[in-house]
């Protein structure tokens, strides 16, 4: 989960990803500086690459991990578009 004031808990469950883009989506719309920003959306996709590794062999997992990364691309998108 994206936790300012603690060390950085890796996303690893569905309901983290899920949880955590909503809040990655929440700390772009902020004021928060653009470091924090960048840092947690790197964060973020670093977590899921490994959470995609992980559940590459379990077919059902992967496609739930696969939904998280279209809908962070279609972020991403959103952001590369202003």
């Amino acid at each position: 989960m994206l936790n300012k004031t603690s060390p950085r808990i890796p996303l690893e469950t569905f309901d983290d990803f899920d949880n955590g883009l909503s809040e990655l989506i929440d700390l772009w719309s902020s004021a928060a500086a653009k470091s924090a920003k960048e840092a947690a959306l790197t964060q973020f996709k670093e977590d899921l690459d490994a959470a995609i590794l992980k559940w590459i062999d379990n077919r059902a997992k992967s496609k739930k991990y696969a939904v998280i990364g279209e809908e962070l691309a279609e972020f991403e998108e959103a952001l590369s578009q202003g």
